[in-house]
């Protein structure tokens, strides 16, 4: 069973949780009649990313200093993050000239949280001008209103490595004066070097501003219906472009991580797994048509082979796998076309626009892979905002699910 962790500060109850089906449906969402208006601070968080050349050595340093992913003691870690950052800045470098100098996480996280305020605030599209779903089973409608509380909703950004920092975000939280705050991570499944270092990140920049509001803290939805469901639609496109050049294996690639910190118990790829799982009952039983020669058609069922792979790894550290090149390389040796399914990143930046987009597809042409279709990230992805939204909702009316 898939679970959507939420955790609360500074509330009557000390804990809660929403809980749902492998394939991330919910029901019997409850909440509470007569609640008075709210004005409500909802706090994305995401990894941040240089926006100029100049500024990447210190995004790096500010990585790598992290004890969350370099545990060494002090002073060195502080020496050992300094000495990484330079020895990485070059080839960093490399990577953010393909995107113009530096990383477009930002703007694509201001567009995911711009998209999420208009539909809690009840607003009819998205920023592309697309429809919005209504989230009926959290915000309690059945027609076009999204926001029948009338609640005041504001959301906020927290990178954890670049501006805006958490002291900076607080600061103008504060300033807003919320009734309460909904943490909400664009990380879909939990891991210690992420949720969890961005969370206690905020908690001590809030204390330093003075910040103490009722706090509810989401700490996962790997399975959640809105994020599943965003993935399945854009997975059937892809599948369906590749099929076009044989039956496609579909590579669901996640960022990677060193070994020892799943064995210490980090649940990541448990809930990776978790996603990978709704998304294939999602699209189960899928048909779609394949061109043939002249005017011939053929329908096929979705029946892929699939692997679940990880990427981006550094370090003399044994990571976690099968790791996406490898995978990419099998698949040239089988002469299967690919789908890739960038399935743990919520946004587009380096590692989905460079690592998956040139590098990996570079890799696919000289192994051999017959085609080569990468699936896009949610981003603002209607179903996908809807999803947040009711985590949001659900999060801030103190919903019970059964």
């Amino acid at each position: 069973m898939g679970k959507i962790t939420v955790q609360e500060r500074g509330l009557a109850s000390p804990h809660s949780s929403v809980a749902q089906g492998a394939s991330g449906s919910s029901s019997g969402i409850v909440i509470p009649e007569g609640s008075e208006k709210k004005k409500i601070a909802i706090i994305l968080f995401n990894l941040g990313g240089p926006e100029k050349p100049e500024s990447v050595k210190p995004f790096l340093f500010n990585l790598f200093h992290d004890k969350a992913i370099i545990g060494l003691p002090q002073p060195l870690r502080y020496f050992l993050a300094r000495l990484i950052s330079s020895r990485r800045e070059e080839e960093a470098r490399k990577i953010y000239a393909y995107l113009g100098g530096g990383s477009p996480i930002l703007a694509n996280t201001q567009a995911q949280a711009q998209a999420l305020e208009n539909l809690l605030k009840g607003k009819e599209s998205d920023p592309a001008g697309e429809p919005s779903l209504v989230v009926h089973s959290a915000l309690g409608s059945s027609s076009g209103s999204g926001n029948p509380e009338g609640n005041d909703y504001k959301v906020f950004i927290v990178m954890r490595y670049w501006h805006p920092f958490s002291g900076e975000t607080a600061r103008n939280v504060r300033a807003y004066d919320p009734d309460e705050i909904v943490l909400l991570p664009l990380y879909p499944q939990f891991s210690t070097t992420t949720t969890g270092s961005s969370f206690p990140d905020w908690h001590r920049a809030a204390k330093k501003a003075g910040l103490n509001k009722p706090t509810r803290s989401i700490e996962s939805y790997p399975a959640q219906a809105g994020f599943i469901a965003a993935q399945a639609e854009l997975l059937r496109a892809g599948y369906a472009e590749a099929a076009k050049h044989g039956t496609p294996r579909i590579l669901f690639s996640a960022h990677g991580l060193p070994e020892k910190i799943v064995n210490a118990g980090d649940p990541y790829p448990v809930q990776v797994k978790q996603t990978v799982e709704a998304i294939m009952e999602k699209v189960s039983g899928f048909r779609f048509q394949v061109s043939g020669r002249g005017e011939n058609t053929e329908t096929r069922n979705l029946k892929p082979e699939t692997s679940l792979c990880y990427q981006s790894r550094v370090g003399p550290l044994k990571w976690i796998g099968p790791a996406t090149d490898e995978e990419i390389i099998r698949a040239g040796k089988d002469k299967v076309p690919l789908v890739i399914v960038p399935v743990a990143f919520t946004s587009e930046h380096s590692e989905t626009l460079v690592e998956l987009d040139i590098q990996y597809r570079e890799l696919a042409e000289k192994s051999g892979v017959p085609a080569y279709v990468r699936v896009p990230a949610v981003g603002t992805h209607p179903r996908f905002i809807a999803g947040l939204a009711e985590l949001v909702t659900s999060a801030s009316a103190g919903a019970s699910v059964g």
